[in-house]
């Protein structure tokens, strides 16, 4: 009998409390910002060191590059750079080990589709997501103030 007491207390007590339903395809959300998104790619930065790809633990990143045509710089200039959103798991171990920050996270999560083919990303895609790029990857950061270290 006490545990009915009990329950009809707490449901009154939540009736009239005020209502936490978010409106969210109207409304966005605002995630943390340490939130590990989708991430952002600057191909200007990348010098194909290839340590994003060996890092991935599902093996979802694809990165090729070609010799530099300019052939006093001995900096590979990048050729491929893919990522398969359907097996990627956001682990953030790609953004860790760039030593340029060539790829950085974002807070943008929305990466609904309605085939499996278009959650296949490049080059072009990555460079253009630059929607809510995380606060610590700007230049005001004391991350990138001390060169990224």
């Amino acid at each position: 009998m006490k545990g009915i007491i009990k329950g009809y207390a707490t449901t009154l007590k939540t009736m009239v409390e005020p209502k936490v339903t978010v409106k969210y395809p109207d409304v966005p959300l605002k995630m943390p910002d340490r939130f590990r998104g989708i991430q952002h790619f600057y191909p200007e930065k990348c010098i194909v060191c290839n340590q994003c790809a060996r890092i991935c633990p599902t093996e979802c990143i694809t990165l090729t590059g070609k010799p530099n045509p300019d052939p006093e710089k001995k900096v590979k200039v990048i050729d491929t750079f893919d990522i398969n959103f359907e097996i990627c798991i956001l682990c953030d171990l790609c953004t860790e080990v760039c030593p340029t920050e060539a790829i950085v996270m974002t807070n943008n999560f929305e990466l609904a589709a309605y085939s499996r083919d278009e959650l296949f990303k490049d080059v072009k895609w990555l460079h253009e997501n630059d929607t809510n790029v995380r606060k610590e990857n700007n230049s005001s950061s004391p991350r990138a103030r001390k060169g990224g270290q």
